[in-house]
C-alpha cells in the first residue's frame, strides 16, 4: 500500500502483564513514518537501528491489559511483545483495517480489496447453522490444547 490509512486493534483475551510479555509501544512513533522491515533470522521486523534511536527520544510503554480491554494503534506505531516465559497465557485477537481506497499497488500475499455484497438477514439465517455443520475446520480445544510457555518448554526437552 502507498498510504498509511491503516490501523489495528488488539483485544485482550487473557490478562497481559509485563511478566507474560505484554505488548510494548513506542509512544509517538507513528509520526516517524514507515520504518522498513528487515529479516532477523526467520522473522521480519522493524529496522532495529531506527527502533533503538526512537527509544532514545520517545517513551517505551508497556501496555498491560485486562481481558476485554482494547488497544487501538496506528499502523506505523512501533510495537513488539516479549516472549511469554510465564505459566500464564497471553491470548489476544488483533483486527486490522485498511481503507478500501488504499489497495496494494503490486501483487503480494495480501488480498486486494473486494467489494462485499450486502444481503438480507434472512439469507444469512437460511445458511447459518447448516453452513456451520458442513465446515471441515477444527478449532483449538482449550480443554485439550496446552500452549503455555511451560508446556512448550517441557515438550521441547522431551
Amino acid at each position: 500500500v502507498l498510504f498509511p490509512n491503516l490501523c489495528s486493534v488488539m483485544i485482550a483475551v487473557d490478562k497481559a502483564t509485563i511478566e507474560n510479555g505484554c505488548m510494548q509501544v513506542i509512544r509517538g512513533s507513528h509520526k516517524l513514518g514507515r520504518v522498513n522491515h528487515v529479516l532477523s533470522g526467520e522473522q521480519a521486523g522493524a529496522d532495529m537501528e531506527r527502533v533503538e534511536e526512537a527509544k532514545k527520544r520517545m517513551d517505551l510503554v508497556h501496555v498491560t491489559m485486562d481481558p476485554g480491554d482494547a488497544l487501538f494503534f496506528h499502523s506505523n506505531t512501533l510495537h513488539a511483545s516479549d516472549a511469554n516465559e510465564s505459566d500464564h497465557p497471553r491470548w489476544a485477537m488483533i483486527c486490522c483495517y485498511n481503507a478500501a481506497s488504499n489497495d496494494p499497488y503490486k501483487d503480494s500475499h495480501h488480498p486486494r480489496y473486494t467489494k462485499l455484497e450486502k444481503v438480507e438477514d434472512d439469507r444469512i439465517l437460511a445458511i447459518g447453522y447448516d453452513h456451520a455443520s458442513r465446515m471441515q475446520t477444527e478449532f483449538a480445544d482449550l480443554n485439550r490444547d496446552d500452549t503455555s510457555a511451560k508446556s512448550l518448554r517441557q515438550n521441547q526437552s522431551s
